[in-house]
């Protein structure tokens, strides 16, 4: 058996915290968690599952009571009543939640939770059903294991024991985050994505030769659009086979299949994976391996011989999941020869089935052929694959499709080709912050949608605008000439709008990757549903597109067409309790109790706010510029409010070493009162993976006009350079320093936070641009600038306005309300 085959689990639990009969076994993983058997036979799984991989948690307190046929199981949270002896059913196995809701679930029954995510997003326009998460506002949710296959000693695919039930019952109440934290220690943490994964993807399904694709990455340096990963789809291997070569099976004669570059399309491979490489581009190649290695591939004859076929036969050599030495000759010979000339990972485009028709006639009405069958190939070929891409010390780096629980061990996810709609795109974030609730936490989407549908810049920018705020920002679409994803593709004003937000994602990178790391060690999904932090409040479930974007920002995406007379873009948000601020304007947001508000924005602009003290690492942006890691130039976004701290955490980006300790932090805290104290501590760890020396451009962001600013590095007092900037409220304050010094700013003056006077101002702009009558303009600004009326009245009389301008109104209302709600 091939070691690199072999994944370290833990699959076995402390027998303390197993109770046993001659049918059933409960086993308690924490005093929310437990493992529910029953086997007729009395045989018990040990072995890792596919889903399963680590059953070894800590003691669990508990009690244990009979009471006739009756067995009681109590934890500090959780009462389990079961008919000893008896099969599970409704009637002889619940659990009890004692903490709120205090709900009871009883084996068998359907109940309804918060959703997980779905294999695929193929050719959707809207909603699609999603699979089980492990959230829910009953409380509880259960993950059922009792079809999957196991893992023997060896790391390899076994079959379990029939007949037997085999389900974790998850009651974590209203703490949802705890369940998915625990779900991820039982199933595998995601990996640290290598750094590059976690900028600008191109991708698009064309059939580019080398000097077109060289030409159009050399164009987006020189447009600075940035990017970091350079995706090559199927046409990079032979696609169009000879006649002559092609099998008699019709099932085989179409070119999805390929691992020989095509020549005429690339005469000079291995130039142009090097120039890609000059480029700072990191490159993935497309597979469809279901059809095997056919007799036109350049590498036939050697799989051929490894797989006993006689080359002159001309046989296919299939693909065989099940076989570990046929998949060791798999990856051996099409992939690290491929590997070594200068292709970074791979991206599995599995759309073949489950039914093993690449091997023989396809199995049916579940009656197989081999009874591992019941396997899925896409679970095989992920954790294979993954295994494999990280054999000598890289991270593991996979771009696939999801293939059930335990599925975010094997990123990144494809979601697949959904059609270039608004309703698709309104789908899209729902989607991704729900796939929390199954930890799978690096979903890629077709950023701009794929094929199909209708050419509409709005749609297009609103769609790279929530791609920046993705997990994965990936721009891909179809083979038709007018699937276009360039920004100057579009007109002039989604042109520039396009560029700015890629140049954006780019900058974001030391928070994003800050995430990256958090997600890893602490279990911690970069995108969160609103109802984590806020599970007891009702509207918290209202806003299913509104989510978290890392521990300080919030995000309301716009999936509706702007308004044709005011060009606003809206979308429905929700404000918790608490001081909220524009990310852009520093604009501020009061919310006494939490309020349902609209949010309006042009083209160029976007709903994200940060929460009151946030503090957001960024890089500062340079032309041309697409590195990503370990930069000189940082920029430091803080807005005021309350205390926060933010540790930035950096490595080298791309190898396990961070493991060894090879890395840096940097802590920064805010300390707000009256006055206010910014502090960037002294870096820890290996300096050698960083400059020595940062230029910080600290951005206060949504502080008052009239602070007072004191710098100090390492102590001493500096002079440093300053400014203020009205259109986005933003003091800039640029320090040059010695990564071993702390820094220390000092705020002072009268009140820190901004007062938003500028809205006035604000208000001007939007009726000054809107295609509305100019009388009607005078009255609307008149009305919205009125000192002598109060909020009430002003709404009131704008609301008198024609139907049509109503968009515009509300748009009016929003900064007329930032701080002061109508019936406040």
């Amino acid at each position: 058996m091939d070691k690199r085959f072999y994944w370290e689990t833990r699959p076995k639990a402390l027998k303390e915290n197993q109770i046993t009969g001659d049918t059933y076994r409960f086993t308690l993983l924490t005093d929310r968690l437990i493992r529910l058997e029953y086997s007729p036979d009395g045989k018990f799984e040990d072995r890792a599952s596919q889903a399963v991989f680590y059953r070894d948690f800590p003691a669990v307190r508990h009690t244990v009571e009979r009471a006739g046929d009756t067995f009681v199981l109590k934890t500090n949270s959780l009462v389990l009543k079961y008919k000893e002896g008896q099969p599970f059913t409704a009637d002889t196995l619940s659990i009890k939640l004692l903490e709120e809701p205090a709900s009871i679930w009883h084996y068998g029954e359907d109940f309804e939770d918060l959703g997980g995510t779905a294999r695929t997003l193929d050719v959707t326009d809207d909603g699609i059903p999603l699979g089980r998460g492990v959230c829910s506002r009953w409380g509880f949710s259960v993950l059922e294991d009792s079809e999957s296959l196991v893992l023997g000693e060896d790391g390899w695919i076994e079959l379990r024991a029939e007949n037997s039930t085999d389900l974790y019952f998850f009651g974590y109440g209203y703490d949802y985050l705890g369940a998915v934290k625990d779900y991820l220690r039982l199933t595998g943490a995601p990996p640290l994505l290598p750094a590059y994964a976690l900028g600008n993807w191109w991708s698009r399904y064309h059939r580019y030769t080398a000097e077109e694709y060289t030409g159009l990455m050399d164009r987006f340096k020189a447009e600075d659009i940035p990017f970091s990963v350079a995706v090559v789809d199927m046409d990079w291997h032979i696609v169009n086979i000879p006649e002559e070569l092609r099998e008699e099976d019709a099932l085989f004669q179409s070119g999805w299949t390929g691992y020989t570059w095509n020549t005429e399309l690339y005469p000079d491979y291995k130039a142009f994976l090097k120039h890609l490489k000059a480029l700072n581009l990191h490159t993935a190649l497309n597979l469809h391996p279901a059809q095997g290695v056919r007799r036109h591939e350049a590498m036939y004859e050697k799989a051929a011989i490894a797989a006993g076929i006689d080359p002159k036969s001309g046989k296919r050599v299939p693909l065989n999941v099940l076989s570990p030495t046929a998949m060791a000759d798999y990856f051996d010979i099409l992939h690290h020869p491929y590997e070594e000339d200068g292709v970074d990972f791979w991206w599995m485009d599995w759309q073949q089935g489950t039914d093993y028709w690449w091997i023989h006639s396809p199995n049916k009405n579940g009656v197989l052929q081999d009874p591992r069958e019941k396997l899925d190939p896409l679970w095989m070929l992920n954790h294979l694959h993954i295994l494999d891409i990280s054999r000598d010390g890289k991270r593991p780096m996979f771009f696939s499709r999801f293939a059930g629980a335990g599925s975010q061990r094997y990123p990144v996810g494809f979601s697949g080709d959904t059609r270039v709609t608004w309703d698709a795109l309104r789908f899209q974030p729902y989607f991704t912050a729900t796939a929390s609730n199954i930890g799978y936490c690096w979903w890629s989407h077709d950023i701009g949608g794929h094929m199909h549908g209708y050419r509409d810049d709005n749609l297009a920018v609103r769609w790279m605008q929530l791609g920046v705020f993705s997990p994965i920002n990936r721009l891909h679409s179809t083979s038709n000439r007018f699937q276009l994803k360039e920004a100057w593709a579009y007109g002039k004003e989604a042109e520039e709008a396009i560029g700015k937000w890629l140049r954006l994602r780019h900058s974001l990178f030391p928070y994003i990757y800050t995430m990256n790391y958090l997600c890893h060690t602490q279990l911690i999904p970069l995108v969160q549903p609103m109802y984590y932090s806020h599970p007891k409040c009702g509207d918290a479930y209202s806003v299913p597109g509104q989510f978290w974007f890392g521990s300080q920002l919030m995000v309301c995406p716009i999936t509706e067409p702007d308004g044709q007379l005011d060009m606003q873009g809206r979308a429905e948000a929700w404000l918790p309790a608490g001081e909220w601020f524009d990310f852009e304007t520093g604009l501020h947001y009061h919310s006494k109790k939490g309020r349902k508000i609209e949010l309006f924005r042009d083209i160029s602009s976007y709903p994200v706010l940060a929460r009151a003290g946030a503090i957001v690492p960024m890089y500062t942006h340079v032309k041309g510029d697409n590195a990503l890691i370990n930069r000189e130039d940082v920029e430091l976004l803080v807005f005021p409010g309350e205390d926060n701290s933010f540790t930035l955490y950096e490595d080298a980006g791309e190898y396990g070493d961070y493991k060894k300790g090879e890395c840096v932090t940097t802590k920064i805290s805010l300390n707000f009162g009256e006055n206010a104290k910014l502090s960037i501590s002294a870096a820890e760890g290996k300096l050698s993976l960083i400059p020595k020396r940062r230029n910080w451009c600290i951005k206060l962001r949504g502080f008052n006009k009239d602070i007072s600013l004191e710098v100090s590095v390492g102590g001493v007092p500096c002079r440093a350079q300053t400014s203020y900037s009205p259109s986005d409220n933003t003091h800039s304050i640029k320090v040059s320093a010695d990564v071993r010094y702390p820094i220390q700013l000092v705020i002072t003056g009268g009140k820190l936070v901004h007062d938003n006077a500028d809205s006035a101002e604000r208000i001007f702009d939007l009726v000054a641009s809107a295609q509305i009558p100019i009388e009607e303009k005078d009255r609307l600004y008149s009305v919205a600038t009125n000192s002598t009326l109060s909020l009430h009245d002003k709404i009131y009389r704008l609301g008198n306005s024609s139907p049509a301008h109503y968009h515009l109104v509300k748009a009016i209302k929003e900064l007329l309300t930032l701080t002061e709600e109508e019936y406040e």
